[in-house]
């Protein structure tokens, strides 16, 4: 058994600091890892990045994030990430790394991700130049994260963004934004790469649980979400894992 904790959407900036980790206190006796499904800052400043690295660091378990369009605003979001490396965290974007747990070899790709929209109501590559890229991108983001998923070699895979894999833990928000908050093509790669659980945030009117169309459970990790500081789900880890 794999124990998985997750948060995201934690917004944290300097007046913060110390809040959130007060409630970090054990989560090392209750998870094999950590993970971080974006929008850790409120506006992607350097010293927001600061406070959240001070947040997260030597916890006594693995931290493994991805960042979010908030942390991407004040285009700092390269510098944010080396400050969360150097505090131990491991950041994320359309690579993977694999951790020993006591439970088997559990392997993580991750990516932000991006919007596009979901099969049947998504955007497509065609008209104006700018619509285009913006499809374009999404496609690009997506092909790397799903090489990320399929080249791990672990017993346990788990596909981690910021932008939602499914419209169905993005039931409360308004379905006039679904194309911003995530893209099936996410879904895809998860599917595509028999992982045993994707985690995403971005939604905060959303709801926690929700399903690939391959069946790979979909959680949705946001903190107005969870209303609890992190939630822990348990995966068994087997060769070549299916989901149930």
């Amino acid at each position: 058994m794999i124990r998985i904790a997750a948060v995201g959407d934690v917004h944290l900036d300097e007046e913060m600091r110390g809040h959130y980790r007060s409630h970090l206190d054990g989560v090392a006796e209750h998870a094999d890892v950590l993970l971080l499904a974006g929008d850790l800052t409120k506006h992607g400043t350097l010293e927001e990045g600061k406070a959240v690295a001070d947040e997260f660091r030597g916890l006594g378990l693995p931290v493994v994030a991805v960042l979010g369009n908030h942390d991407y605003h004040c285009d700092a979001q390269d510098a944010i990430a080396e400050i969360m490396r150097a505090a131990g965290v491991t950041v994320l974007e359309g690579d993977g790394v694999t951790l020993d747990c006591p439970g088997g070899r559990l392997g993580i790709a991750g990516t932000k991700g991006f919007g596009g929209g979901f099969a049947g109501k998504c955007a497509s590559e065609f008209g104006e130049p700018e619509i285009k890229e913006f499809v374009r991108h999404g496609r690009d983001v997506a092909g790397r994260f799903a090489a990320a998923l399929r080249d791990l070699d672990a017993d346990l895979r788990v596909g981690l963004t910021h932008y939602a894999p499914v419209k169905d833990t993005l039931t409360g928000e308004p379905p006039e934004i679904y194309p911003f908050l995530g893209s099936y093509l996410l879904a895809e790669a998860v599917d595509g790469a028999k992982a045993g659980l994707a985690v995403h945030g971005h939604a905060h009117a959303g709801v926690e649980c929700g399903l690939t169309p391959g069946g790979v459970r979909v959680r949705n990790v946001a903190l107005p979400v969870l209303r609890r500081p992190y939630a822990v789900y348990r995966l068994e880890a087997v060769p070549d894992p299916v989901t149930v």
